[in-house]
C-alpha cells in the first residue's frame, strides 16, 4: 500500500530547510508568510532578538473582504509595507514558508514591493 505525504509536512521540511540560511537581522528583518485556506498572515522578524516587528493579516478588524484570494494577499502585502515603513523597517528578507512563489504568495510580495519595501 502506498501512502501519500501529507502537503503541509512537506511544506514545513522545505521551510526548515530554507530557515537554516535565511534569517532576519535588526538591519534587516525576515518577512515571513503563512497562508491558510482562509486567510493569509504576514510577520517581519527579527531574529536575532526573537520578536516580531510588524504584523498584517486578512483577519484583522479593519480588514474588508474575504481573506483567502490574491485581492486580499495584496492588500496584506501593502499593510505590512506600510507598517514596516512606519517603523523605519525599509528592507527585508522575504521567507516565502515553504510555499510555491506563486498566486496568494507572489501577490503579496509584489504589493510589498509597490508599497516601498526592498527584498
Amino acid at each position: 500500500m502506498l501512502l501519500k505525504a501529507d502537503k503541509n509536512e512537506l511544506r514545513q521540511k522545505r521551510h526548515l530547510r530554507v530557515r537554516k540560511n535565511v534569517a532576519g537581522t535588526a538591519e534587516r528583518p525576515r518577512l515571513n508568510v503563512f497562508r491558510s485556506l482562509k486567510h493569509i498572515y504576514a510577520q517581519v522578524i527579527d531574529d536575532d532578538k526573537g520578536i516580531t516587528l510588524a504584523a498584517a493579516s486578512s483577519v484583522e478588524k479593519d480588514f474588508d473582504g474575504k481573506g483567502g484570494n490574491i485581492a486580499a494577499a495584496k492588500a496584506v502585502g501593502a499593510a505590512i509595507a506600510k507598517k514596516a515603513l512606519e517603523k523605519g523597517i525599509s528592507e527585508v528578507v522575504f521567507d516565502r514558508g515553504g510555499y510555491i512563489y506563486h498566486g496568494r504568495v507572489a501577490a503579496l510580495a509584489q504589493a510589498a514591493r509597490e508599497a516601498g519595501l526592498k527584498f
